[in-house]
């Protein structure tokens, strides 16, 4: 739904998720922040969507 996919800006703090995953025991490859700022920019574009078709202008938590 992006429609610019893999040209979007970062909506995420790396070190944050990184963090996530070395609790985890995990290694994190280099691409994983960029893939998940990439899923934030999706849930962010259905969320717009779906506001829009409601005929709202404020996003609100249940949009997500």
């Amino acid at each position: 739904m992006a429609g610019n996919k893999g040209n979007n800006e970062i909506l995420v703090v790396g070190s944050k998720v990184r963090e996530v995953i070395r609790q985890a025991g995990m290694r994190s490859d280099g691409e994983l922040v960029s893939a998940v700022s990439e899923k934030v920019h999706e849930l962010l574009q259905r969320a717009i969507h779906r506001c829009k078709n409601n005929n709202r202008s404020t996003v609100r938590p249940h949009d997500v």
